[in-house]
């Protein structure tokens, strides 16, 4: 579930970090990592915040499917992720406010919006509500999940047919 989590985060970053100035190329994958933290520490936070959190993030991954960005950064969780993720993306990069928001409204909405549609599509077995509830309400997902994951993506050793170096590469003329 993480490595797809990880794919939908690099599917929707070409725009608002690989081809963004205030990004080095060489920090492309730090910033895709750092949003993914901010993703998987906000829904742990929410699943582990009692019946009520559970009950919320079942409902945003249950719930409808083609929402739109203003819609999906209302939800009090997906706007606590994207505080995250902006504060993250500030102490990590030097970027100031404004440029780091516009990074995480590029990025998130598009992200969760495929998240919560492949988990309400049938015919998609590449996440499924009771497989993300149970994994970070049980609080053994931790960082060092996160990394393992983006370091394998980010080397092309995920199993999926590129890692970044092969969609940068892609990018420039490079395969």
């Amino acid at each position: 579930m993480l490595e797809q989590l990880m794919g939908l985060i690099q599917d929707h970053s070409q725009q608002a970090i690989v081809k963004n100035p205030a990004i080095p190329n060489e920090k492309n994958q730090d910033a895709m990592q750092t949003i993914m933290s901010a993703v998987t520490n906000g829904l742990k936070g929410q699943a582990q915040n009692g019946a009520g959190g559970l009950g919320a993030l079942t409902s945003l991954l249950g719930g409808q499917t083609g929402l739109n960005a203003s819609t999906l950064m209302s939800n009090p969780i997906v706007a606590n992720i994207a505080q995250q993720a902006i504060t993250s993306l500030m102490q990590k990069f030097g970027l100031d406010k404004t440029a780091a928001a516009g990074i995480v409204s590029q990025v998130l909405p598009n992200v969760m919006n495929s998240l919560i549609t492949k988990t309400n599509d049938p015919n998609d077995t590449s996440f499924n509500l009771n497989d993300i509830t149970g994994a970070f309400a049980d609080g053994q997902f931790d960082m060092n999940d996160v990394k393992k994951i983006a370091g394998k993506f980010m080397s092309g050793n995920s199993g999926a047919s590129e890692g970044i170096g092969g969609m940068l590469g892609g990018l420039f003329g490079g395969k």
